[in-house]
């Protein structure tokens, strides 16, 4: 079985959202856990997006204008991953290269050309000096603090004896040709920075040329592969400039101190480690083939969905880099499909907030979570956002569904397609064959043995019971798949390889009841020792065995309780002691402002209702809640009312309303259960059964044990329609209808209580005219 069953409406929503792209129609799932939802939109999902295309790589590079906001490179699928290989290949390359061609014998030529033009220079100046020197009859004299000069004699330095031995015209001769040769040399000196400078040019244009032909020729087969990129071609440039630009650093740590590189050395960074300038950092790598990606988030936390910023420890200090980017989910499901369970983003910290804020901008801005809350202060990035365009499904219970629409305002702009999971499917012919289809095929799927004609229809006997409807099945898949795999357990257990029967689909039913029944068992015990009060033969007054439903940790059964009507003369008021004691629930307190009311509109018409009844569930020590006891309540007070004992071998369930109709209640399968366990422990009389209301008998779905019993007449079920029908089947005695005259039968129930209520009526009044009378003769 390919098709999904009885999921109509949810598969018309899930395709019609899978294929919306306009803004904010993004989808929620829901409906209750194990229909399948997962599954479904899974597989949903899946197939469209092998329908779409791949989407790029994101990937993130350095800025190197300003290392600390990295930039993005969108990339073809599987082109970015190819392009963070050939870059790392590149490094490697240049390693090599670049420190062979700084050691070529070409290049130690050319650099040393330069520095012996630059040295020339030099001694050209010097030359040109001592020429001008010796003309004047002056010598140059290096000493260890620089260059001096002395006058000359014959071919001899003058000493300062003989140099004051001159004549005065001659000594100033001297001296004023040693302070004009002083003032040229002071000129060639000062001309001595620019050679320098004018060298280091040379030698700078000389290491670009070196470097920027190693460099072009490393990357152009880069450039080559690549070539329709516009945008990569644009960061090849970059990364072209910026290794020409720092060339020095590809070369071994001994060759940077040769003179003519160290005089183009730029000083060291520490930012990142200088070989991650050049790498890239896929951020979102993609398998050229395969289609949208669909993702899902099982703990979906503020940086799982938005991505993260890394850091390492350098010198005692929290330090990071463009490659420490790390992609969050957003990112990976970035052009297709992200699904998140709605309770688990929710309950995250600033997860919710941040995923709608990113639907809403349609672009991923990554951020520190702990320096935007001034958590911690540490070197961190701002890197580029990038684009998002996601479908995203979330899942969950119905009631998350609609406390979002209620109470958050940005929700249903993001979320448009409700995507609703029914628990049930109808139940007919050809529905059976497609449930049939789908336990097959659940088999198949999970590698179990084979199920019998007889052990496929328990199946689906049993999913009918989880629908609680005869007309219905349940399409709560976990369940079923947990009755498989158990079942096949006990078919293994009588034979290796067995096909499961009937027999161990039973068998798995019953122990997993009998795993969670130990209280239902309890309560039973009780029962059956008298230490709860419970009647299943006699008749009473006032007293009727009502049933309620127990749901413990997914396992629910019926336990009966016994309630009681009291009535005296009143003010017409019908006391609820749980209500009164706050044992009762607002719904089971509507119940019995219902049955009050109909008291009075029908037997009360031209006379005050003057009543006083108390209405409670004997041995009840926790709370009441729910209506489904107020038909019960409500025979026991026309018991009371009327005299009329309540067959006790009867059991009641269903609601009431104000013209006396019984309404459908749920459980009630495990009510009638309940009360049956309990007649069966006593034994069966043929005469012991349970009031339904008529509505639910399509709900019937009993037990194997129950339905014997009824067929063989020793249990009975009775459904009725209305109050007056099942105040007959529990007394014996007629209801009554009005006469011609609108007066009931004196013998029927209608008929005795109406003449109760009268009598209380009369008697109030004759007390309250008695009241007056004391009153006025005291006065």
């Amino acid at each position: 079985m390919t098709e999904i069953l009885g999921q109509e409406r949810a598969v018309d929503a899930l395709t019609f959202g899978m294929g919306m792209r306009s803004e904010g129609y993004n989808l929620f799932a829901l409906g209750p856990s194990g229909v399948g939802k997962s599954s479904l939109i899974r597989q949903y999902a899946e197939k469209q997006a092998g329908k779409e295309r791949v989407p790029s790589e994101w990937c993130y590079v350095n800025n190197f204008d300003d290392y600390r906001k990295p930039r993005t490179l969108e990339m073809p699928a599987g082109r970015g991953t190819e392009l963070a290989a050939d870059m790392s290949g590149l490094i490697v390359e240049l390693g090599g290269a670049i420190p062979a061609a700084f050691e070529s014998e070409e290049y130690r030529t050319r650099a040393e050309t330069i520095e012996e033009g630059l040295s020339e220079q030099h001694q050209k100046a010097l030359r040109e000096l001592q020429e001008k020197a010796q003309a004047k009859s002056v010598a140059l004299v290096r000493t260890p603090v620089g260059i001096t000069m002395a006058p000359v004699r014959n071919g001899q330095t003058m000493g300062q004896e003989e140099f004051n031995k001159l004549s005065e015209e001659e000594q100033k001769k001297i001296q004023d040709d040693i302070a004009e040769l002083q003032e040229e040399m002071r000129k060639t000196f000062r001309q001595a920075p620019s050679w320098q400078k004018e060298s280091r040019e040379k030698i700078d244009a000389l290491n670009r040329e070196i470097a920027a032909t190693v460099v072009s020729q490393a990357l152009e087969p880069v450039r080559e592969k690549y070539y329709g990129l516009a945008n990569l071609l644009s960061y090849l440039d970059r990364v072209r400039e910026d290794i020409i630009k720092n060339f020095q650093r590809f070369l071994p740590h001994d060759k940077q101190q040769f003179s003519f590189l160290a005089l183009s050395h730029p000083r060291e960074s520490d930012e990142m480690p200088w070989t991650n300038r050049y790498r890239v950092n896929v951020l979102t790598p993609r398998e050229p083939n395969g289609g949208a990606p669909v993702v899902y988030e099982d703990h979906p936390t503020y940086h799982s969905l938005m991505g993260r910023v890394e850091h390492r420890a350098q010198q005692g200090a929290l330090v990071t880099d463009f490659t420490m980017i790390r992609a969050g989910t957003l990112h990976r499901a970035n052009g297709g499909y992200l699904l998140v369970d709605a309770v688990k983003v929710l309950t995250q910290p600033f997860a919710w907030e941040s995923l709608k804020r990113a639907l809403k901008a349609g672009r991923l801005h990554l951020e520190s979570l702990g320096e935007n809350l001034g958590l911690i202060s540490t070197a961190t990035l701002e890197p580029e956002s990038i684009p998002l365009e996601v479908k995203v499904v979330l899942m969950g219970e119905a009631v998350i569904y609609y406390l979002l629409s209620a109470y958050d305002s940005e929700f249903e702009d993001l979320f448009k397609v409700q995507v609703d999971f029914n628990d049930r499917m109808n139940r007919n012919g050809e529905s059976q064959k497609q449930y049939a289809r789908l336990i097959a095929t659940l088999v198949h799927r999970h590698g179990l043995p084979e199920v019998d004609r007889e052990g496929v229809a328990r199946v689906i006997e049993h999913s009918a019971r989880l629908a609680e409807d005869n007309e219905k099945l349940s399409t709560h898949m976990r369940a079923v798949i947990d009755l498989l795999h158990e079942s096949a357990y006990w078919s293994r257990q009588r034979q290796e390889d067995a096909t499961v029967t009937a027999a161990d689909v039973q068998r798995a039913i019953d122990t997993r009841i009998h795993r969670s029944d130990r209280l239902r068992e309890r309560i039973q015990e009780e029962i059956r020792c008298g230490t709860i009060l419970i009647d299943t033969d006699d008749e009473h007054i006032g007293q009727i065995n009502g049933l309620s439903v127990i749901s413990l940790g997914g396992f629910s059964f019926g336990r009966p309780s016994r309630i009681t009507a009291r009535t005296r003369l009143g003010k017409g008021q019908v006391l609820d002691i749980e209500r009164e004691v706050e044992l009762g629930g607002p719904i089971h307190s509507k119940g019995v402002l219902i049955l009050s009311h109909f008291l009075g509109a029908r037997y009360a018409l031209d006379r005050p209702l003057s009543l006083s009844a108390s209405l409670v569930f004997e041995q009840s020590y926790s709370g009441v809640e729910g209506d489904s006891a107020s038909s019960a309540e409500l025979y026991a007070l026309l018991s009371d009312l009327a005299q009329a004992p309540i067959r006790q071998s009867l059991a009641v369930t269903g609601s009431v309303n104000q013209y006396g109709e019984i309404q459908p209640i749920g459980g009630v399968n495990e009510k009638i259960e309940g009360f049956f366990d309990c007649c069966l422990a006593r034994g069966l009389t043929g005469y012991q059964g349970v009031l339904i209301p008529e509505s639910n008998v399509k709900h019937l779905m009993l037990r194997d044990d129950v339905v014997d019993a009824a067929a063989s007449g020793q249990f009975t079920v009775c459904p009725v329609r209305d109050v007056d029908q099942g105040i007959e089947l529990l007394t014996g005695i007629a209801a009554g209808e009005r006469d011609g005259q609108g007066r009931f039968p004196e013998d029927s129930i209608n008929g005795r209580v109406e003449a109760r209520l009268i009598e209380y009526s009369e008697r109030m009044r004759a007390f309250g005219a008695s009241a007056r009378g004391e009153g006025e003769e005291g006065s």
